[in-house]
């Protein structure tokens, strides 16, 4: 039960802020008038407020999944959906799509976007294995200059067939658009992330290497892109229906596994409860700040990722010799136990 007690923390503070998020917008609703029928605003809450909410969760716990599990892989607490290039592959995607299949619908544009992203993200894994360093921040810095180089050609194929119109709504993450029957794929992050549940601790095990998965008998190769598939797969779902939304997968697994250690299995559930409560207090704070009128969740997440950021690398620079003190006492006491028993 103890270890249990900040999953039931996040899920409580994950439903209170979801019933306040559906009564926070331009249009007044109340409790009342939906129980006593008011047509208008139950077509407001059907149409516009619950397909936001619905979406808004999906969003934070699918990009926190994704980046938890992109780090695991690749060993590297600074990779994720945004520094492994998934983002931009997706960007790239959505814009070949527009281009080929101008009339294609949603879920057309989604099969482009999968595509590149799963193929942006092997590419840029096959890179970094194949790179003799070992130095950490590396990866990520690799990761981002391979983003760029996508998203100049992203930025290059729009300017020359004027396409930068239509492709800037998926350019900047926001929710403003989330209408019913527009934003359904981004249901697919639930069987995504319950996939990544099941596998979780053969992510694990890759996460330790190549020699070490070998020794267990347990395919690393397969395991591996499997898991980049899945992150991918999760991350195109989002951006084809919100748009880019950086920070979420660095930041939040990292903040979890402050509390709940790095396994896998272990912060898997709190990293997708905290990555939702983290977007829906950021779309509600973009509402809020200017009303009427609404702030990009682009904006917010980028604001509050970088301050969490910036705090999290002096945490670490402050306590993280001491962190690693402390579990290593623990760790020989509990060897001392053993062999007393």
């Amino acid at each position: 039960m103890k270890g249990r007690t900040l999953t039931i923390l996040l899920a409580a503070c994950l439903v209170l802020l979801s019933v306040l998020s559906l009564f926070v917008g331009v249009v007044d609703i109340s409790a009342a008038s939906l129980l006593s029928g008011n047509v208008e605003q139950l077509e407001i809450f059907v149409i516009s407020r619950l397909p936001r909410l619905l979406a808004i969760i999906c969003t934070g716990v699918g990009m926190s999944v994704a980046g938890l599990i992109m780090q695991q892989l690749c060993m590297n607490k600074f990779v994720s959906p945004t520094t492994g290039a998934t983002i931009s592959s997706a960007q790239l995607g959505i814009l070949l799509a527009l281009l080929f299949m101008p009339g294609s619908t949603i879920w057309g544009r989604a099969v482009f976007s999968f595509a590149t992203a799963i193929l942006g993200t092997w590419i840029f894994v096959w890179f970094i294995q194949r790179v003799q360093f070992k130095d950490v921040i590396m990866v990520p810095l690799v990761g981002i200059m391979f983003g760029n180089v996508i998203g100049g050609v992203t930025n290059y194929l729009a300017y020359k067939y004027e396409m930068t119109q239509a492709l800037s709504s998926w350019l900047v993450g926001h929710f403003s658009m989330v209408l019913r029957g527009r934003y359904e794929i981004v249901f697919l992050v639930g069987p995504l992330v319950v996939l990544a549940f099941i596998f979780a601790n053969h992510f694990n095990i890759v996460g330790m290497g190549r020699d070490f998965s070998k020794n267990l008998g347990v395919p690393y190769n397969v395991v591996l892109f499997m898991g980049l598939t899945i992150a991918a797969m999760i991350t195109a779902s989002v951006v084809v229906v919100v748009g880019s939304i950086s920070y979420i997968g660095l930041i939040v697994p990292n903040i979890v596994a402050m509390f709940k250690g790095d396994k896998i299995r272990g912060m898997l559930v709190d990293t997708a409860l905290f990555g939702a409560i983290f977007v829906l207090v950021c779309d509600m704070v973009g509402r809020v700040v200017i009303a009427p009128y609404e702030l990009p969740i682009e904006l917010i997440v980028g604001i509050l990722g970088s301050l969490l950021f910036i705090a999290l690398l002096l945490y670490r620079l402050k306590n993280g010799r001491k962190a690693i003190q402390i579990g290593r006492r623990t760790a020989k006491s509990d060897v001392a136990g053993g062999k007393a028993a």
